[in-house]
């Protein structure tokens, strides 16, 4: 068994680097990119099972990225989680109509996002081959 793989998309370094510790403590392996072009990169090497998105980024916004991941036949099935600082209705309404599974608000509940991450995903996942 290998433990459950998340990717951290966010064009902040330090968002980035502080989730990736406290979930890499909760025992998750914990990859990053700054943008959604770095995603789709890591998306075809190493499947992620489970996708952490910011809404605010350069290039594509978290909206439109997710979108163009539930659109894609080999990577729709991957859970996506909105971690943004955008806490309107109408923002989290646009996240899980863009395929969301669910909308989290900074500053982060740590405590209820990895409660969630674990309702996702399994705490270890049998290894591809």
């Amino acid at each position: 068994m290998e433990k459950p793989r998340i990717i951290i998309v966010d064009d902040d370094r330090d968002t980035r680097e502080l989730l990736s510790l406290a979930l890499e403590s909760e025992g998750f392996e914990v990859t990053s990119a700054a943008n959604g072009l770095r995603l789709i990169s890591s998306l075809q090497l190493r499947r992620p099972h489970l996708i952490l998105l910011d809404v605010n980024m350069s290039w594509i916004d978290g909206f439109e990225l997710c979108k163009a991941v539930k659109k894609n036949e080999s990577f729709r099935d991957i859970p996506v989680i909105f971690v943004s600082g955008r806490g309107e209705p109408e923002d989290r309404r646009r996240g899980i109509e863009a395929g969301a599974a669910d909308y989290f608000v900074k500053p982060l509940d740590l405590n209820r996002l990895i409660a969630r991450l674990r309702e996702l995903v399994p705490a270890t996942v049998p290894e591809e081959h």
